[in-house]
């Protein structure tokens, strides 16, 4: 059985949306893309992407991931992207995929990536996907989260736990600093998630 893993960079009021550049997301007249670039706390999350034996994303990360990450020759990340297994989630998105090594999971979020779930390997990686986040939170599918708490506040924006969303009891496994102050804490449930 894989793990789930959610890793996502946030400010301290918890906004997820757009932190790599100002035209990644800009629904809701949001102005402030690109504010997590300064602080690189990628650099610091190898461990993490060493775990992973598959990115699922939602549509909207994948498109945009897709419009990114295979221009990007000059960059060794380019690579580890192609080359990576890609599971999206899409009620709307047909087949084939564009990119390489991405499989479309069609129909519910939930069933689809819980199905995926049982099969052994190393750890599914969530990256970005707020809104894919939020419905696997509904059923329990998430096995960690990987926060990357950027010290800023922006006070508009997508968050990763809106109101209305679903509770969690988490309990932190790990936590590091980088030098330019940006945490990066691992939640794991406080108790066994039931599937």
């Amino acid at each position: 059985m894989s793990n789930i893993v959610a890793f996502v960079n946030v400010t301290l009021d918890g906004v997820m949306q757009a932190p790599g550049r100002p035209d990644e997301d800009t629904r809701g007249d949001f102005k402030h893309g690109g504010w997590g670039a300064p602080y690189q706390a990628m650099a610091s999350t190898g461990e993490v992407m060493a775990s992973a034996g598959a990115l699922l994303l939602g549509r909207r990360t994948y498109k945009d991931f897709y419009s990114v990450w295979p221009k990007r020759t000059n960059s060794p990340f380019s690579a580890y992207m192609d080359n990576i297994q890609k599971y999206v989630a899409s009620r709307t998105l047909e087949d084939p995929l564009p990119w390489q090594n991405s499989t479309l999971l069609k129909g519910d979020a939930a069933e689809t990536v819980a199905a995926l779930k049982k099969n052994p390997g190393k750890d599914l990686i969530i990256m970005g996907s707020g809104e894919l986040i939020q419905s696997l939170m509904k059923t329990n599918l998430i096995d960690k989260y990987v926060l990357l708490i950027h010290p800023l506040v922006l006070g508009t924006g997508r968050r990763l736990f809106p109101d209305g969303g679903a509770p969690a009891s988490l309990r932190l496994l790990n936590s590091k600093t980088t030098d330019k102050g940006v945490v990066i804490a691992t939640y794991g449930p406080a108790e066994p998630a039931s599937n």
